[in-house]
């Protein structure tokens, strides 16, 4: 059996479809025959010549992929920008603990092919987690990396290691570049879910404190599922997105209401209420009090309101025609909505953007258009005209703190840079908004049924997204009257259903019940970690010999156990400093003194948090 036959053998059994793709699709600028060479280094091992440029070491590759393999440190995936003919790869593979996933990222087929022809890898592809990102733009190792972190346990996720061939990078630097974008914007995602925590947990848990009761009184986003598939076999979805390029259908939005089933984010509500309409459908996600301004003086008695549970509490007072929950994407909130009425769970990537698509999905509708969803700053524009934004800055502008001040801050304070615009060429963004980009090109990966069609696609480019013109939008046909008698009957059914008096009657038991549940829960965690703070603070002064340190060890252990094992230990935990809980890792492996004072910060933050907590409730 030739090598080839040896790795293809492997391929076909363990990696469906690989081995197909690789061999029959023609792929753009694809290398011609003559542009592969390979020659032997001096240590007798094959190695690639690419256009004339060695891809590895001319003396000896194997032993250069042992040093490049060194850096593959950590626990999260591997990343192998340029696979060449695998030498840094299987290396890493033999150094790193089994099971971790690699991600081979190989522009050209060609090579890949050349490599499977060259060198019998098959040990190598048969034994570890691979995931291949052959061809296309680059882009796929977002999906990859998806896949890899689910592999993974959520205690051990960390960033990705990174092993690049410098050389096959700079054959094809754009390529790559953009692989090493989507790399930066995925490992930056941590470091946003973190510093969010810092800067809204406490708002988060305020919020939610206040708005407990809605959890009982109003109804969930599952009992709206599918409802735009039964229009008609089906409405089309118009979702409006804040940004610049939402200014271009102000022409055409009283057309496209009366076409589709129309879907708001807070920040562009305004602009449909501006312009005479009223949204079938707005979502509000943010806790913050200036984000509910995006409201303020907005007709809304013809628009139902999507709300997660911890947005600011006036917001749920506006005489809003319905309003419904989405599922809490908080410890409290999905405490209390599992034990009282579950709400139906929507994606949250950072952006009430990624929050609507997610809700215009579950309507059911086979087509969402698109508009204002630059996540860009196309022209240096931040949103669209008479944006919250906008107006709050020009009332605000003096002669020494401008407008044009606030919008430079936007632009700057984002980290900005470069990236391809859906029109062609290269378009300002930040990497906020390119996580955001991210997260929609996973979901419209998982959910590739759906289709996603743009209306003036001004801003960054996003694989998933089809531009289109607004009049192939305009030629579908009308349908308002069927749209408000569909959305008027599924309103009525579901209050008769959610509130007649035997139904209410129940949902307040369980709400009691639950709210009860939470409090006496988090009362003995918070007393739970008071006295293990107590026991370690005495054993600290004291200095105890190892007999009595065994019996604090026992002590301490119980302890944690029944912390553990609370069922609110996920509420407790929520406002738990990220620092102390790197600070605590492995700090069993210290001497006794290190891991008093370390399980002692663990137990009084753990105790401060709780009350935190407490207070709110209370």
């Amino acid at each position: 059996m030739t090598v080839w036959e040896k790795n293809a053998e492997v391929l076909k059994n363990q990696y469906p479809g690989l081995l197909e793709e690789i061999t029959r699709v023609e792929e753009e600028n694809a290398l011609a025959p003559e542009d592969i060479k390979i020659i032997t280094a001096s240590s007798g091992d094959p190695t690639f010549c690419v256009k004339g440029i060695n891809i590895h070491s001319g003396r000896d590759p194997a032993r250069e992929g042992l040093r490049l393999a060194q850096a593959a440190t950590g626990s999260g995936p591997v990343v192998i920008l340029g696979f060449g003919l695998g030498y840094s790869a299987c290396a890493v593979a033999q150094a790193i603990e089994k099971g971790r996933p690699i991600i081979i990222v190989e522009k050209h087929r060609k090579l890949l092919v050349k490599a499977l022809e060259t060198r019998d890898i098959s040990d190598f592809l048969s034994n570890n987690r691979i995931i291949f990102v052959v061809g296309g733009t680059g882009e796929g190792i977002t999906n990859a990396l998806s896949i890899a972190d689910g592999f993974i346990s959520d205690g051990e996720k960390a960033e990705p290691a990174v092993i690049r061939n410098r050389a096959l990078i700079d054959l094809d630097k754009e390529w790559y570049g953009v692989a090493e974008e989507k790399l930066r914007t995925w490992s930056m995602k941590d470091d946003v879910n973190s510093a969010t925590l810092k800067r809204f947990g406490r708002r988060w848990v305020r919020n939610l404190s206040r708005n407990m009761s809605a959890i009982r009184d109003y109804a969930g986003i599952s009992r709206l599922a599918g409802l735009a598939a039964a229009i008609a076999d089906g409405a089309p979805v118009f979702l409006a997105a804040a940004g610049p390029s939402l200014d271009k259908v102000r022409p055409f939005l009283q057309e496209i209401h009366k076409r589709c089933v129309t879907v708001a984010v807070d920040t562009s509500f305004r602009f449909f209420t501006d312009n005479g309409i009223q949204p079938d459908f707005v979502l509000v996600v943010d806790p913050q009090f200036w984000n509910s301004r995006h409201l303020d003086r907005c007709p809304c008695a013809h628009t139902a309101l999507i709300a997660e549970s911890a947005v600011y509490p006036p917001v749920l007072r506006l005489p809003f025609k319905n309003i419904f929950l989405c599922g809490s994407l908080f410890p409290l909130g999905s405490f209390v909505e599992k034990r009282v009425d579950p709400k139906g769970a929507l994606g949250a990537g950072g952006s009430v953007s990624t929050t609507a698509w997610d809700f215009a999905r579950a309507l059911g509708s086979k087509e969402i258009w698109i508009a204002g969803l630059d996540l860009a700053f196309p022209n240096l524009k931040t949103h669209f005209r008479g944006a919250v934004f906008e107006t709050r800055s020009n009332t605000a502008s003096t002669r020494f703190s401008p407008a044009e001040t606030w919008v430079v801050r936007a632009l700057r304070d984002g980290y900005p840079f470069k990236a391809p615009c859906a029109q062609g060429g290269q378009v300002l963004t930040d990497r906020r908004l390119s996580l955001y980009a991210a997260w929609f090109e996973n979901r419209f990966r998982q959910y590739p049924e759906t289709r996603n069609y743009a209306l003036f696609q001004d801003g960054l480019a996003i694989t998933g997204i089809q531009s289109a013109a607004a009049e192939t939008l305009l030629s579908l046909p009308e349908r308002r009257a069927e749209i408000d008698k569909k959305l008027q009957a599924a309103f009525a059914q579901i209050d008769a259903d959610f509130n007649t008096p035997e139904e209410k009657h129940k949902r307040a038991d369980r709400y009691a019940k639950a709210v009860s549940a939470l409090i006496g829960g988090l009362e003995e965690v918070k007393n739970a970690a008071q006295k293990g703070a107590g026991i370690t603070l005495r054993a600290l002064k004291s200095k105890p010999d190892s007999g009595k340190q065994n019996k604090i060890l026992k002590e301490l252990d119980e302890i944690m156990r029944r912390i553990t094992d609370s069922e609110v230990k996920e509420v407790a935990g929520f406002l738990f400093p990220a620092e102390n809980k790197k600070e605590t890792e492995g700090a069993a492996g210290d001497s006794f003194h290190a891991y008093l004072e370390s399980t002692n910060k663990l137990f009084s933050s753990l105790a401060q948090t709780v009350e935190i907590n407490l207070e709110y409730l209370k």
